[in-house]
């Protein structure tokens, strides 16, 4: 059960082990962000790959649906990443419960996002926790974990590393006999669902904060700032010593913060594939001085 590239890594590594995947649960195709055509979900065209037979209910509460998820007889239902709340009748069903690929350290960061949000708190570290589910929000006993360093990785490649991560536990985990731990009671944090609003840089901020920020939100929704009429992209920056005034350009596209220079390395303009600062600015020279986020 599963919807986006994070949990395609999972259903290719529990095929490749020779478990027999009854069905495959994901999101029902959605419209494409051009244009109006259904787009299938990764899972989705990745099970019609495999030749497995999949399901995309809008909802498991109604009665037919949970009566169809019980006819498949499964022994457990492996879940990452899906996009729809199982409710009790769902998790009750399998012979072995649910067991849930989370992208963190439980407790730490329960729910939707939890890798933007290790990332934007400086966390030094995050990982993969492999949980049975209960009705609670990422409440479930934990059964195994694995960490890795955050260090300068992005959003986009914390993702791809985890959801490797995730693969290889959840395919250990039912090779093995399980024992779930309670998950301890200190520490809990909420891993909150990022609005695109978050995503506007605010040079107010340290510049330690705002190179987080752009790795969080890389590759999306992507951090950004106003310079003229254009709003620009920071995919990729780096802290640099020195001082500007807040929100004001110096050279090679610096930009000064509430402590610190930011120093743009990738960024990207509308409707341009994302390109070097220093590439940005030969075809549009913006001259130190330049005020950020204009009112």
């Amino acid at each position: 059960m599963g919807t986006p590239p994070f949990a395609v890594r999972a259903l290719r590594a529990l095929a490749a082990a020779g478990h027999d995947i009854v069905a495959v649960y994901t999101r029902a195709p959605q419209p494409a962000k051009r244009g109006k055509s259904l787009q299938k979900s990764a899972v989705q065209l990745e099970a019609e790959a495999l030749g497995l037979p999949v399901r995309t209910p809008l909802t498991l509460r109604d009665a037919a649906a949970q009566s169809e998820f019980a006819t498949w007889g499964a022994d457990v239902a492996v879940v990452a990443a899906y996009g729809l709340l199982l409710p009790q009748a769902v998790l009750d069903t399998p012979r072995l419960g649910c067991l849930n690929i989370h992208a963190s350290l439980l407790p730490r960061w329960r729910g939707a996002a939890p890798i933007q949000r290790a990332i934007l708190a400086g966390d030094s570290e995050t990982g993969v926790t492999i949980m049975q589910m209960e009705a609670g929000l990422d409440t479930g006993p934990m059964i195994r974990k694995e960490s890795t360093p955050i260090a300068d990785k992005t959003a986009g490649m914390l993702t791809e590393e985890l959801a490797g991560m995730g693969a290889s536990l959840m395919v250990a985990t039912l090779a093995d006999t399980w024992v779930a731990t309670p998950q301890p009671a200190g520490g809990v944090t909420l891993a909150h669902k990022i609005s695109k609003i978050e995503a506007r840089l605010d040079f107010s901020s340290s510049a330690e904060v705002l190179e987080r920020a752009i790795r969080a939100f890389n590759p999306a929704p992507g951090a950004w700032c106003e310079i003229g009429s254009e709003r620009i992209k920071i995919l990729y920056a780096r802290v640099d010593p020195g001082s500007l005034p807040a929100g004001i350009t110096g050279a090679g596209l610096a930009i000064g913060t509430g402590k610190g220079v930011l120093q743009p390395l990738l960024v990207q303009r509308p409707g341009k594939p994302a390109m070097a600062a220093r590439d940005l600015l030969n075809g549009w020279p913006i001259p130190p001085g330049t005020q950020v986020n204009p009112p």
